[in-house]
């Protein structure tokens, strides 16, 4: 009998020790996965731009291109994915952000929705965001289904040569410039940021 009792007393302090390592090993995990997601959103993730390009330019900054901030925005006009004509003059007195991006893009994609989201959030200052499209040779009917997908409403405007070379950009996408109410690039971004960094950046541009 008392070895029966040794027994049970041996198998359900054995079944707490297992019970209390897989709770520890769920927590940890758990923990890990945590860290790992807070590293992610705080990463700069790039995608190149052109595969067929050598390698990119180094900015002041160490990054893809030459930096613009504050310098006036080049101007443009372009069209849109609704072939509508759309100039940067005519935004004139506000808060703009020139987002290029592509379909082929992940990154682009993962912060887009942040820019429609900052849209109506700051829709009192005016803020405007406009979507450079980078795809060569696709057809505006699928950069319009691409943004659409993606859950974007702001101008979505078609490839141009001219305002790539006016930006002077690299070989990475996506790539951000935040333009101030005075006209001038207030900040300017490689890879996606953060939301509350993006945000941040709007905020910059909203006070100049």
């Amino acid at each position: 009998m008392c070895g029966l009792v040794r027994r049970l007393v041996v198998a359900v302090v054995m079944v707490v020790v297992v019970g209390v390592m897989v709770w520890a090993g769920v927590r940890n995990l758990r923990e890990r996965r945590a860290q790992m997601a807070a590293a992610q959103a705080n990463e700069v993730t790039l995608t190149k731009a052109d595969p067929a390009a050598s390698g990119p330019q180094i900015s002041e900054d160490g990054m893809s291109a030459p930096s613009i901030r504050g310098q006036v925005a080049p101007g443009f006009t372009l069209t849109d994915i609704n072939g509508k004509k759309v100039s940067l003059a005519d935004y004139k007195g506000h808060p703009v952000v020139i987002n290029f991006w592509a379909t082929y893009c992940g990154p682009c994609k993962l912060e887009m929705p942040w820019f429609q989201e900052m849209i109506g959030k700051y829709q009192a200052d005016g803020l405007v965001v406009l979507g450079l499209d980078q795809d060569d040779g696709m057809a505006k009917e699928k950069i319009a289904e691409a943004s659409k997908k993606i859950g974007v409403t702001y101008p979505i405007l078609l490839p141009d040569d001219k305002a790539v070379k006016a930006y002077q950009l690299g070989d990475y996408l996506p790539e951000t410039f935040y333009v101030g109410k005075d006209g001038k690039v207030v900040e300017q971004t490689f890879g996606v940021n953060s939301k509350d960094a993006i945000e941040a950046d709007i905020r910059k541009a909203i006070g100049s």
